[in-house]
């Protein structure tokens, strides 16, 4: 499977070519275009609980969509439903996701839920997370770019509205900007803490702000 990510980082799309019998799997929706030789076969991914499980608990789509290349191979693009970017992450192990940024993976790719813990029950983005594992590529779509920061047994603080992603070997706590004051007033709300040593995927915009800002503007009934 090769792949190549255009149009960054405002409306990214990434393209991916299929040899004879690879397969793809992808968020419902997130197709923007594939060749004729591409079959397309959907599934509700880790059976009837699973995929409940990722929709009701990590705001994921409840079934998954197989593309898979019959004949001589082809192309498949995906896009994300908001404008923003995509990343590429080839793993061998474990990464975490805020939910609602799967966008596509290599079709081996094990997608499940991770409770965050009591740690995350004041967080804006929920309790759950996207746990994916094995071997193979993952794609995950951000609101705006993304931007890559290593740890090495390091603290990091970032708004919870702008995390993407996370390797193993990071663990985070979320807690308050400063005291009660700052927590409400500020606009800053609660941050997550990271620490450990690992790889932190933030995006440069959070869609919970822009929602804030758009809210007021929009017409309301008389």
């Amino acid at each position: 499977m090769r792949y190549e990510i255009k149009h960054r980082p405002s409306f990214s799309l990434v393209e991916v070519e299929l040899e004879r019998g690879e397969a793809v799997q992808a968020e419902a929706g997130a197709m923007v275009f594939m060749s004729p030789s591409i079959k397309i076969e959907t599934k509700a991914k880790g059976g009837i609980f699973g995929a409940l499980k990722r929709s009701l608990l990590a705001g994921e789509s409840f079934f998954i969509n197989i593309f898979k290349a019959e004949r001589d191979g082809g192309k498949v693009g995906f896009a994300p439903p908001y404008p923003g970017d995509i990343e590429a992450f080839e793993i061998d192990g474990t990464l975490y996701a805020q939910s609602g940024a799967f966008l596509a993976s290599s079709a081996d790719i094990k997608i499940d839920t991770k409770w965050g813990g009591a740690k995350t029950f004041f967080a804006r983005e929920g309790l759950f997370l996207l746990k994916m594992s094995g071997r193979g590529v993952v794609f995950l779509s951000s609101y705006g770019a993304i931007q890559k920061v290593e740890l090495n047994n390091e603290h990091f603080i970032i708004d919870t509205g702008h995390l993407v992603a996370f390797s193993e070997g990071l663990d985070f706590r979320v807690k308050r900007v400063g005291g009660l004051k700052s927590t409400f007033l500020s606009g800053e709300g609660l941050v997550a803490e990271f620490y450990g040593t690992g790889t932190l995927y933030i995006q440069t915009r959070s869609l919970d702000s822009f929602l804030s800002w758009i809210i007021p503007h929009l017409p309301t009934k008389d």
